[in-house]
């Protein structure tokens, strides 16, 4: 993967922390409904492409931002092989527990902490405006939480400014319920919500076919996928 050799160092006085939800690229493991629709083989080529343009989008908000530290939380039985494939450019971090609820919790029980805004985002967002991830951390100076939405009733995006061990209860970033567990959580809490703007997200087919058509016309955004989902255009797979 074409990741630089730069490696942010977990700095102690970090003011924003940006953290992709991530799990390796193995064979049945990723992008699971897309399996639907593409060969198990290429929705993995795929989602290796989605992550590493997630990546290079969450790195970029450090010239937009400034103080912006940017890693991946995944299962703790991922973490030597997105090491590897990310060559230590971010830092790597395991989960405690299992699941996506579990996963959450932990970005927050590790990352947040002395006034640090911390923003946890999914791993196949390359077509995020960066502008999104920006506007996540600003509406943290007013809110408790922010969330960004999807069109299904899930969400792409969530942040907050400390740890709240019961928020993600039961919940699942991506699932139909997610958005509702999540402000209904947020509101036993007695927590302020932000919102950004309603994104999709990739899960089926039709997901795929419109980041393809936006890609088309501006391939920059996310060049690896870009070029990824031309070729598979291209050879009539």
């Amino acid at each position: 993967m074409g990741f630089s050799s730069e490696n942010p160092a977990h700095s102690p006085d970090r003011g924003c922390t940006l953290v992709v939800m991530a799990k390796a690229p193995r064979p049945g493991r990723v992008k699971t409904r897309l399996a639907q629709s593409l060969p198990v083989e290429a929705v993995t080529e795929l989602y290796c492409c989605l992550l590493e343009d997630t990546i290079a989008l969450a790195r970029s908000l450090n010239t937009s931002l400034g103080n912006v530290e940017v890693a991946i939380m995944c299962p703790a039985s991922d973490v030597e092989e997105l090491t590897r494939l990310t060559r230590g450019v971010v830092g790597v971090v395991a989960q405690k527990g299992d699941g996506l609820a579990a996963g959450l919790t932990s970005v927050f029980a590790h990352f947040a902490g002395r006034g640090q805004r911390v923003v946890a985002f999914n791993s196949d967002s390359p077509h995020l405006p960066a502008s999104v991830l920006d506007g996540a951390f600003e509406a943290l100076t007013a809110h408790d939480v922010v969330v960004g939405p999807t069109h299904d009733g899930g969400y792409y995006l969530v942040g907050a400014k400390a740890a709240h061990p019961t928020l993600f209860d039961g919940d699942g970033m991506g699932t139909q319920s997610a958005l509702e567990a999540l402000l209904a959580g947020a509101r036993g809490l007695e927590l302020s919500v932000g919102f950004m703007e309603s994104f999709y997200d990739i899960d089926v087919e039709e997901d795929l076919a419109r980041l393809a058509e936006e890609l088309r016309l501006a391939p920059a955004r996310a060049p690896r996928t870009a070029a990824w989902l031309k070729e598979w255009d291209s050879t009539g797979r």
